[in-house]
């Protein structure tokens, strides 16, 4: 969707005339530097002021105000007042931040899983790509004391009876992509919550401190370089009623391209659990093959062997002691395989705690003291890192 200027402008000044209104009236206390603020209720002060995110970054598309370059941050910042946003936000711009008031309180939510009819009557679906939250198009992106939501309801439609009409199928809802063509993406305590699919890391270098980061199924996913620095990972509770169920959850499924020398790297993380995840049930990983569409068929990707490594990270009782399983993908014969998590992908770990850390010999894939100092931030990002 599209906005003319003029109905940017409208929308800015409307909400803002509010202000002359008896009682709506707030006084205004912003960080430095913000340029547009997003509120569900008028604040005291001259900047732009929209309802929704959309609309605040369609405004910084069209103005042609610009700060001054010799400023040390000319990322354009909008600082997002607390309340619950329900939209989906696409940036397509390059050096935008945005700040939330508090974390919790700071929603941005939207549903959609990828299974849904992208239109009543139709037969096509969104797909997993296309369901993010918050999609970040653009470099130089970064998100601050925010939380993001999908909200597909993915317990209730596994309670549900196979038998059930009302039961979907492609139930991927995804909380924040990162899209191949984005760089340098910097996340600073923000919370993400879904169950499969929450993190899609597709594009290149990110960056993520603090927060939390929730899901069961492949939660943290994609073929992006991404660090993960103080980071609570929650593994949610699942509802299946299947006794055979060998695991509830998976942390990651990377699809690391064998030319990238990191994937999806964790140091001094917390893997945690939410009330009634069994323990030594959830796998610290398992390959993801995408698959892609080659001059001689379409087939699982050969060139994405997964890495994720571990680094003095927490684990609770709920990470199983066969750290890694296989994934399924389709053979060139369009045949189905499995990819072996030992000798077709690259996880390892060091120096783990907790009640999880025990691991089996045959899994345990461990980095030696030496290996581990390879995995440095300036090595992982490539020089690369934020302003703190």
């Amino acid at each position: 969707m599209t906005y003319s200027r003029k109905l940017i402008a409208l929308a800015a000044l409307t909400f803002s005339s509010l202000l002359c209104l008896p009682g709506v009236s707030f006084a205004a206390n912003l960080p430095s530097g913000v340029d547009v603020v997003v509120t569900k209720t008028p604040i005291d002060s001259s900047l732009p002021q929209f309802e929704s995110v959309t609309l605040a970054l369609a405004h910084i598309t069209q103005s042609s105000n610009k700060k001054p370059s010799n400023q040390k941050d000319d990322s354009t910042i909008i600082y997002i007042t607390s309340g619950v946003y329900r939209e989906r936000v696409v940036v397509k711009q390059n050096n935008v931040r945005f700040i939330g008031e508090e974390r919790d309180s700071t929603v941005i939510v939207f549903n959609r899983y990828a299974g849904q009819a992208i239109a009543e009557g139709s037969t096509e679906k969104w797909g997993t790509r296309r369901t993010a939250t918050f999609e970040i198009v653009g470099s130089n992106v970064t998100l601050e004391n925010l939380t993001v939501k999908n909200d597909f309801d993915y317990p209730a439609n596994e309670l549900k009876d196979d038998s059930d009409p009302t039961k979907v199928s492609g139930e991927q809802a995804v909380a924040l992509k990162t899209d191949v063509l984005s760089d340098k993406v910097f996340l600073n305590n923000v919370a993400l919550w879904s169950y499969q699919d929450t993190l899609y890391l597709k594009g290149d270098r990110a960056y993520i401190k603090g927060g939390i980061v929730a899901g069961h199924i492949d939660f943290i996913f994609g073929e992006g370089t991404a660090l993960f620095d103080d980071v609570t990972i929650l593994s949610r509770t699942r509802y299946a009623t299947d006794n055979n169920m060998e695991y509830t959850g998976y942390v990651t499924a990377p699809s690391t391209n064998i030319h990238r020398p990191f994937g999806l790297t964790f140091f001094n993380c917390r893997l945690e659990r939410e009330d009634g995840v069994p323990n030594f049930s959830v796998a610290l990983g398992r390959p993801w093959h995408p698959t892609t569409t080659f001059p001689d068929g379409r087939y699982a990707d050969p060139y994405a062997v997964g890495k994720a490594t571990f680094i003095s990270t927490y684990m609770d009782s709920h990470i199983s002691k066969e750290r890694w399983t296989s994934m399924g993908g389709t053979a060139p014969d369009g045949t189905k395989r499995y990819f072996n998590p030992l000798t077709e992908a690259r996880f390892s770990e060091f120096d783990s705690s907790g009640k999880g850390a025990p691991a089996s010999p045959l899994q345990h894939n461990a980095l030696t003291s030496e290996n581990a100092k390879f995995y440095t931030p300036q090595a992982i990002l490539r020089g690369w890192f934020p302003p703190l």
